[in-house]
């Protein structure tokens, strides 16, 4: 454990309060929106949380693009609601106000009015440069592709307790499935497109994993509300187990629910043995400098990182097995939902197979 603590992994009992937050909201699908404070103990936290947002210290123009979204969220609440604020918060440094955010006081809640704007402009403006950019469906995939296969690949070659890993985009076949066997979907609402899978060595490394995920990949702010189906675990049984995170939970600054438990929702084509923690993120990525200068003057200015849908799953070695068998297995899943598709389309039931012809006996001539 002493390696992989040395690059960023928190066991159970290592976990902080920030981590437990960010870990309750990725679970029950919660929004950053409504946080009241956020947790980071350090400089080091601000700007590992700013680099899982694609900003990189290291890029002058990142600074600038920071420096431009902290003053638009700023004249935001100026011009529509005369929000009064210190000067020195509204100019503050983003590392600053991420500081301040995590701190005391009414520069405490003016920090983190001005961050929650500033999460919006950033996720907006991230969206309409990925429609004004000269790229395919495909070629954007590629770009999330590349980004988690080289995030997963450092974490297996670190040795985290990590046993599977694999993801791929949904077949079309899939796609018109889905469509068809859900009433309420529509094409603008498939989270699915692009999916990965994490199985982890124990059901003890599922929470460790989640959060390291959360810290190098995708930032918990960008999980899509409303979109979390945990089956699996529930973090709160999880915490009362151990001393330190049970300590947590009473902290008065935690955005756990007194008396909440893990939100259990079920897919209505699983079978209710089907386990899994399951979430959806608006990935942000990064658009190469190439790209960038093929897109239009005014795209420019949105900066360098685009939002794609992805579904994550994760889940340990053990459950993952009972999930492949029985009525859980994902056969059977995919057979309940053509049959939802059978009794809409008014189709006809699937034709019995034919056992096996016997060839006559040979004869001797």
């Amino acid at each position: 454990m002493s390696d992989l603590r040395s690059i960023g992994f928190r066991s159970l009992d290592e976990l902080s309060l920030g981590d437990l937050d960010s870990l309750w909201n990725i679970l029950r699908g919660g929004s950053a929106i409504d946080w009241r404070r956020l947790h980071f103990a350090d400089r080091y936290e601000a700007e590992e949380f700013l680099r899982v947002q694609e900003f990189h210290g290291e890029e002058p123009g990142d600074r600038l693009r920071l420096e431009a979204i902290r003053d638009e969220a700023v004249e935001y609440l100026q011009r529509n609601f005369d929000y009064p604020m210190p000067a020195k918060v509204a100019a503050a440094p983003v590392e600053e106000l991420l500081a301040i955010a995590s701190g005391r006081g009414s520069r405490q809640v003016c920090a983190c009015t001005i961050l929650k704007v500033m999460h919006i402009i950033h996720h907006l403006q991230g969206r309409e440069l990925l429609f004004s950019l000269p790229l395919s469906d495909a070629q954007v995939f590629q770009l999330v592709e590349s980004k988690i296969f080289r995030v997963m690949g450092e974490m297996l070659s670190s040795g985290l307790p990590i046993v599977q890993f694999k993801g791929g985009r949904k077949t079309r076949d899939s796609l018109y499935t889905k469509l068809l066997s859900k009433s309420e979907t529509i094409a603008a609402q498939i989270y699915d497109k692009l999916r990965f899978r994490v199985v982890t060595r124990s059901a003890d490394d599922v929470l460790p994993v989640l959060n390291y995920l959360s810290r190098r990949l995708f930032p918990f702010n960008y999980v899509i509300p409303g979109e979390s189906k945990n089956t699996l675990v529930d973090p709160r049984a999880v915490a009362l187990e151990h001393p330190h995170l049970a300590t947590l939970l009473d902290h008065p600054n935690s955005h756990i629910e007194k008396g909440a438990v893990a939100q259990l929702v079920d897919n209505r084509f699983s079978a209710p043995s089907y386990k899994v923690i399951h979430f959806v993120v608006d990935l942000p990525v990064r658009v190469p400098r190439e790209v960038l200068e093929q897109a239009p003057a005014h795209a420019r200015a949105l900066g360098p990182v685009v939002f794609v849908l992805t579904e994550f799953q994760l889940v340990d070695q053990e459950t993952d097995g009972e999930n492949d068998t029985g009525a859980a297995s994902h056969h059977e899943y995919k057979e309940r939902q053509r049959e939802a598709v059978r009794s809409r389309l008014r189709l006809p039931p699937p034709r019995p197979s034919l056992p096996p012809s016997i060839p006559p006996p040979r004869t001797r001539r």
